[in-house]
């Protein structure tokens, strides 16, 4: 049975992958900051993790010791406050969004990236956003989109570094999804988006690592 990790899993896209690849049969562990009655209804084994603490992310390597991790997916995020403009930047919060986007990513992925050497697909997702691509940036919500070029640039990094080890390492974006992030309007229902981001990942080979990639398999320009 694989295994997959999802941090960021009590709700909305982070939900529904634990679903989805629950429904499916495979092991799913799922990180969340505090309980989630949700996810423990889809059977899968809950732990605590708040991936703005450094610490407790290290903590997962001796939590986790010896358990492969078919997909390792970083999901975990925060778009921090709206509306944010030159001349009325909050660099506080701004702080806050790198802390959480691009550098808890990093200290997940370097907890467990043995954990993902020792499984059979051997595989890290990190969910980035269209809004992280230089080529089509307008300029709209600058703190949260810079977050994401910087996560892309991890992602490209570690695809380069963790090739010797087979590992395949891929930046997704999930569309424009109805969650608490996307908002009432956005056009993609979770479901949708994450069968999509499922498809890629099943069929990812390790000449895609280091890849930004749409849910309907695209490529992002970057």
């Amino acid at each position: 049975m694989p295994t997959v990790l999802i941090t960021g899993a009590g709700r909305g896209l982070g939900l529904e992958l634990a679903r989805q690849y629950a429904g499916d049969g495979w092991n799913v562990i799922g990180t969340v900051r505090s309980s989630s009655a949700e996810l423990s209804k889809t059977g899968a084994r809950v732990l605590k993790l708040d991936v703005s603490s450094f610490e407790q992310a290290a903590l997962l390597r001796e939590e986790l010791k010896g358990a492969p991790i078919d997909v390792l997916f970083c999901n975990a995020g925060i778009i921090g406050a709206r509306g944010a403009s030159l001349g009325a930047f909050d660099f506080s919060d701004w702080e806050d969004i790198f802390r959480v986007n691009v550098l808890g990513v990093a200290a997940v992925i370097e907890a467990l990236v043995d954990n993902v050497a020792a499984s059979k697909q051997k595989t890290i997702a990190v969910m980035s956003s269209r809004l992280g691509s230089i080529s089509e940036a307008t300029g709209m919500t600058l703190p949260y989109a810079t977050s994401k070029a910087a996560l892309n640039m991890l992602a490209k990094g570690l695809a380069a570094t963790l090739s010797p080890r087979g590992i395949v390492v891929l930046a997704l974006s999930p569309g424009w999804v109805r969650t608490d992030m996307g908002g009432a309007g956005a056009p993609l229902a979770p479901e949708s988006s994450v069968k999509g981001l499922r498809k890629v990942l099943e069929g990812v080979q390790q000449e895609d690592s280091g890849g930004f990639i749409s849910h309907e398999g695209a490529r992002i320009p970057w």
